[in-house]
């Protein structure tokens, strides 16, 4: 039960729903068991006594218990639904909330499909045994006891041979627990697993068909369905040896009933009608023990959804803010690295080492280098995406940790390489980091990103809607939109991470233009590949294994025998000779 504990603050806030439902509860199992009663009376007093007038008032009274079973169990059914329906709402929530708040190195780990499968079947499983399981498991225990109370009432020697196995039936279900809850769990990984393999395909399902892999990609799907099929088997393995034997056990029960119970009614000690009032009551105990198994099936997914929901609940917080922490409206932007190193894992090589540099107010500072060399790194350390392993970085002196955490992020704008945009509208795309901007605002920003004039060709304009991740658009219109949304923001700070690589060279010199103008005054890092988007850096910083290989502007790194200038020959003086030689 330490699942349910820890899973306690949600739905403890709702336990009335839950106290009124065991309330109805105990009175429709009280009404069960009556019937049994009514049963013996009817056979023993009525017929076998001859006292017939008793059947009219019994038939009334019984119709009468019916009624009031049948509103009791409204009640009951609907407070336990209400009980399970509030409490994974406020779950639900907690978890989304939780997933925004989680670094990037938790995702970076984390599958897609596998989230997604916690958030909807995890929390449905763990809804319906706190709608229906916990209140099944109080009516089997009700049920139990007080239908042993009625038959020691009857017989206390029959109700002791007649329960003979009921130790061992015990015994099967408890072994049934152990045995089904790890089969139960790895159901729900399986499960995790087949919803990631779904999530992937149809993400990347333009480069699936591009390189003619359906066939590759049916196959992987089919070894996930199979595992999955696999552990649901293994599972029903475990229900088909176990249950026959729960059965045997309930119908020895039975066999042991009728065969005593029809010699102590041979003999006068009980009456025709006890013994027909025991088989029902017998089955009162046999059927919930013998259906326990349900419950604990119930429980176990449960159990096992629940643990999977606390994995994300109790992922620790790595970039976590500061009591205290300073709200700005704005930077100056004076950035400093102070001898900063960062390491993705703990026996990780160093992403970047002993790195410092110094951005002035204003300045553009670009970052050149090989793949994985560190650029991307240092953008994402200035955002306290990441948190370094060592090392200051500061914004106007102040180190980035002081700061709150929306504000920081709320002055720095960021266009990434891959641009992602929301089933949305055009206009709310633009305004996403900036909601209360006006529309005069957000037509600047596009016309700053040179997306306004084919924003205004399509059919409803910035009303447009757009499919997922931006469906519809070619890839430069969704990088323009992205550079737009950055602009909108009006950020102190802002980073472009090859913000221009999905534009061809003309529409790029048309953005770069725009963005010299938005630049002005604010302090701007382009990580970029090509030359060109670096020109015109006051500093640029050429990475080489998470070091500073070189820094000057473009005019001092090209006249240097270096690795810019390899670069530089490499985008144009090669380019130049092969156009000539196929010109020639």
């Amino acid at each position: 039960m330490e699942t349910f504990r820890k899973l306690k603050k949600f739905y403890w806030p709702f336990k009335v729903y839950f106290i009124w439902s065991i309330m109805f509860l105990v009175v429709v199992t009280a009404i069960t068991v009556v019937y049994p009663i009514v049963l013996q009376i009817t056979i023993d007093e009525a017929v076998l006594g001859g006292r017939y007038e008793l059947i009219p008032l019994l038939t009334i009274g019984f119709v009468g218990i019916m009624i009031i079973k049948g509103a009791a169990t409204y009640i009951y059914q609907y407070t336990g639904d209400l009980f399970g329906i509030h409490s994974v709402y406020q779950l639900r929530n907690s978890l989304y909330a939780k997933l925004q708040y989680l670094s990037f190195k938790y995702y970076d780990n984390a599958k897609t499909g596998d989230l997604m499968s916690r958030l909807t079947a995890d929390v449905e499983a763990f809804r319906f045994f706190l709608s229906f399981g916990f209140s099944e498991l109080i009516r089997f225990c009700l049920l139990i006891l007080i239908s042993f109370s009625v038959m020691f009432y009857y017989s206390i020697t029959l109700t002791i041979v007649t329960l003979i196995t009921l130790p061992f039936l015990a015994v099967v279900v408890f072994k049934f627990d152990k045995e089904v809850h790890p089969a139960f769990r790895g159901i729900r990984k399986s499960f995790g697993s087949l919803n990631t393999k779904v999530q992937e395909n149809i993400s990347g399902i333009n480069t699936v068909k591009s390189l003619s892999r359906e066939d590759f990609e049916i196959k992987k799907f089919n070894d996930s369905n199979r595992d999955y099929k696999d552990k649901y088997l293994f599972t029903s393995e475990i229900w088909a040896k176990y249950f026959p034997l729960m059965e045997l056990l309930g119908n020895l029960s039975v066999v042991l009933l009728l065969g005593y119970g029809g010699y102590l009614v041979m003999v006068e000690e009980i009456l025709p009608g006890e013994l027909v009032a025991f088989y029902s009551l017998l089955w009162y105990i046999m059927w919930p023990i013998m259906n326990l198994g349900f419950v604990i099936n119930q429980y176990s997914q449960s159990k096992a959804s629940g643990e999977r929901l606390l994995e994300i609940l109790e992922a620790e917080e790595e970039i976590v803010e500061k009591d205290g922490a300073v709200h700005v409206s704005a930077f100056e932007g004076n950035v400093e690295f102070d001898n900063v190193t960062l390491r993705y894992g703990v026996d990780d090589k160093a992403a970047i080492y002993n790195l410092s540099f110094t951005a002035k107010p204003g300045k553009i500072i670009g970052l050149i280098g090989s793949t994985g060399s560190g650029k991307t790194s240092i953008t994402q350390l200035l955002t306290r995406f990441y948190e370094p392993n060592e090392g200051e970085i500061r914004i106007d002196g102040q180190e980035i940790s002081n700061y709150s955490i929306q504000s920081l992020r709320g002055n720095i704008g960021i266009v990434l390489q891959e641009s992602f945009l929301f089933s949305s509208s055009i206009k709310a795309n633009i305004s996403y980091g900036r909601p209360e901007a006006e529309m005069d605002d957000i037509i600047d920003a596009a016309k700053r990103a040179q997306a306004h004039d084919f924003i205004s060709a399509l059919p409803d304009g910035y009303d447009t809607i757009l499919g997922e991740r931006g469906m519809g658009l070619s890839g430069g219109q969704k990088q323009r939109i992205a550079i737009a949304r950055a602009i909108c923001v009006n950020p102190s700070i802002l980073i472009l991470d090859d913000a221009t690589s999905a534009v061809d060279m003309e529409t790029e010199f048309e953005i770069q233009k725009a963005l010299n103008e938005v630049m002005k005054g604010k302090t701007t890092f382009i990580i970029a590949h090509r030359i060109s988007s670096l020109q015109y850096a006051d500093e640029i910083l050429v990475l080489e294994d998470g070091r500073i290989a070189e820094r000057g502007n473009h005019k001092q790194l090209v006249q240097n025998a270096g690795l810019y200038q390899r670069i530089y020959e490499l985008q144009y003086k090669d380019r130049d000779k092969l156009q000539r030689s196929y010109t020639s």
